[in-house]
């Protein structure tokens, strides 16, 4: 499925140092959804994906979709303590929501889920099995456990420098339904809504959100966002409406720049999208690029109505290291995960495709005495 921004037009950019916000205006909200934020008091959230494993994380915020809670007696002991067999004493506690799907319904006419951790799930389960076919490269670990664990670092908006200021100091929009993040001119994340009062409401999580490494690195850094501004040539303007026209025309044309240029990447025709939920005419779904190097790449989630037009999309965009880990699992296995074929493939040999995988800390797949042999190779094959 290919998604876009119909129904939605791009505002004028705001800056604030290396921080650009560029606002999306709906004409008319998405009929039929709300989307609004649920407050958890209990910070710890277990998460049953339904395999038998368990997915636990810190839940800042949720959001719950509505169309027209949990058993409060759980909890999780912390801290090590000795007690008496009989002993009535209980450790001590703290509450823990326990959530059965990524994805569950709330109610008849509502559907609960965490932003971002769908797309976030769905990038960590890539080929999490490991090999599918048992070559004899591959070590028992990696046979048995394939890629567990497995764990990516992402970082909070509050650590992004910069965007907890310029989302409190820009204005709103009329008709607002959504927003583009780009920290140093790289788009670091995109967030549509329904309705304009979702996104009045939902404004501020933004800083509660997932951003990747390369997204921290350069709001550290600081560089401040280019001047893509285009002024208004004056020569021939002699009245308040040609000046208007001529105001209207810079947004249409900054507009276009922007759509066509500067969030041209955003979404990838040759990525894959897998459907997670559907209700009442509309679909939950969560998408992972075609992780080609040296390009943007962009994991998200969006509920789309019956016409395919993006009610709500929330993105993630991976770091140039987490891309490679995406493109070395694809390759092998659409090469059967063979070693050799996937080599060919890349047109490398198989040692370089070996310490490739070593490097992207995937050296737990390889068996130590095959991986030792490729770096021997390795080094015998190196220039003196």
């Amino acid at each position: 499925m290919t998604f876009a921004l119909d129904g939605l037009e791009t505002r004028p950019a705001q800056v604030w140092g290396s921080i650009r916000l560029v606002p999306l205006v709906r004409d008319e909200p998405v009929p039929h959804l709300r989307l609004h934020r649920k407050v958890y008091e209990e910070p710890v959230s277990v998460v049953d994906v339904g395999d038998g494993t368990a997915y636990a994380a810190f839940v800042p915020h949720a959001f719950v979709a509505d169309w027209s809670d949990g058993d409060p007696g759980r909890s999780a002991a912390y801290g090590t303590r000795l007690l008496e067999r009989d002993t009535a004493a209980a450790p001590p506690r703290m509450p823990v929501r326990f959530t059965r799907r990524m994805a569950r319904k709330a109610g008849r006419d509502r559907l609960r889920f965490l932003p971002l951790h769908l797309a976030v799930e769905g990038y960590l389960a890539l080929h999490f099995g490991g090999p599918e076919i048992v070559w004899e490269e591959w070590s028992r670990r990696a046979v048995a456990r394939g890629l567990s664990p497995r764990c990516e670092e992402t970082y909070l908006g509050l650590r992004v420098r910069g965007l907890e200021d310029a989302l409190r100091i820009f204005e709103i929009h009329p008709g607002q339904c959504g927003l583009l993040v780009y920290v140093a001119d790289a788009l670091a994340s995109a967030f549509v809504v329904p309705h304009p009062g979702d996104y009045r409401a939902l404004h501020a999580t933004l800083v509660e959100d997932l951003f990747g490494e390369l997204i921290y690195k350069y709001g550290l850094l600081g560089a401040p966002a280019g001047d893509v501004s285009a002024p208004i040539d004056g020569v021939g303007i002699t009245s308040i409406r040609e000046l208007r026209a001529a105001a209207s025309r810079r947004r249409e044309e900054w507009a276009a720049f922007h759509d066509e240029v500067m969030a041209g990447d955003l979404f990838d025709d040759e990525g894959s999208t897998q459907l997670v939920q559907r209700m009442h005419g509309f679909r939950l779904s969560r998408f992972l690029p075609s992780f080609g190097l040296r390009k943007e790449n962009h994991i998200g989630e969006t509920i789309t109505d019956e016409d395919g037009r993006v009610a709500y999309l929330k993105t993630f965009r991976l770091s140039d290291t987490q891309v490679r880990r995406g493109y070395l699992l694809k390759r092998l296995a659409e090469n059967g995960w063979r070693l050799d074929a996937t080599a060919a493939v890349l047109g490398i040999g198989e040692a370089a495709l070996a310490l490739r995988l070593e490097r992207a800390g995937f050296a737990s797949l390889l068996r130590q005495d095959v991986l030792d042999h490729y770096r021997a190779r390795a080094r015998r094959a190196a220039p003196a």
